[in-house]
């Protein structure tokens, strides 16, 4: 649907998938084809490498850079995800604090345990302490990291600065078991197009251990090359798991009520959208 538009409009697409900015992950994580990107500008995919790890901020910086340059151009950008952090990082414009992660920090606070390192959190910030859940240990630690390493309650240094741009925000969805059905064909050409292979190659070459790794599609591939499991458990495991994720994906997105939901098996839905977009935006040639 994004190419389509993006072909009508002569526009750029910006990927807003986490894992698509790495360079060497691609068939697990659907990067878009080499004959897609040669059809399209595509922007933030294969910018860091998997030895190392792009932050949200930095994310977020690269975008709206990019963002302003196709503006420049009187040109129509795209975001096409995936990643919600991401999404909300530029279409709200999160104010994320200038705090890089700090894996020792963070094992000393884990060390702590959830119940003692909420209980602090409370003691150093209460505001942001509110807008956590109490077994949410992951946004604890990252809210203690904030403080510890900044000096200022976390609170104080997040909010937010929506773009003055004009934003459509739009969803794509239908019926759970079409999704069911189709996550599990995405998975088998997955699998057809080399993903064993890709897996195995990386793990070659970074080792095991590489973050990247544990993450969906690759973590359950890199078990079934290891011996722990056969490949078609591997298979039903991604399926198992991308289904869990997508669920998590719509709890989030159908959170943003500006968000405008379409039928993604709608037989017109490029016209459907292109229509939608079309009727708010001015100021863009039709192509």
């Amino acid at each position: 649907m994004a190419l389509g538009l993006a072909q009508r409009w002569g526009a750029a697409i910006l990927s807003a998938d986490s894992r698509q900015v790495y360079r060497e992950f691609d068939i697990g994580t659907a990067k878009p084809s080499q004959l897609e990107q040669q059809q399209v500008p595509h922007h933030l995919i294969n910018i860091c490498d998997p030895t190392s790890t792009l932050t949200l901020a930095e994310y977020q910086q690269q975008a709206q850079a990019i963002i302003q340059r196709i503006h420049g151009r009187s040109e129509m950008p795209i975001l096409v995800g995936g990643t919600g952090l991401y999404i909300d990082a530029v279409v709200r414009g999160l104010k994320i604090p200038p705090v890089a992660p700090h894996p020792a920090l963070r094992q000393q606070l884990a060390a702590l345990g959830q119940a003692q390192g909420y209980a602090l959190l409370q003691a150093v910030d209460s505001a942001a302490a509110q807008r956590i859940h109490p077994n949410d240990s992951v946004r604890t630690i990252r809210a203690l990291e904030i403080f510890y390493v900044s000096g200022q309650p976390p609170s104080q240094l997040q909010g937010e600065a929506p773009p003055s741009y004009p934003i459509r925000y739009l969803g794509l969805d239908c019926d759970s078991d079409h999704l069911g059905n189709r996550i599990a064909q995405r998975t088998q050409t997955m699998v057809e197009m080399g993903l064993v292979d890709e897996v195995a190659q990386l793990a070659n070459t970074y080792g095991a251990d590489l973050p990247l790794l544990k993450t969906l599609g690759y973590g359950e591939m890199l078990r079934h090359l290891q011996g722990d499991c056969s490949l078609d458990t591997a298979i039903a495991e991604i399926v198992t798991h991308t289904r869990q994720f997508a669920k998590r994906q719509r709890t989030w997105f159908r959170n943003r009520a500006t968000v405008q939901w379409f039928d993604a098996e709608a037989k017109d839905l490029v016209d459907q959208v292109w229509t939608w977009v079309s009727d708010y935006v001015t100021g863009y040639d039709q192509k």
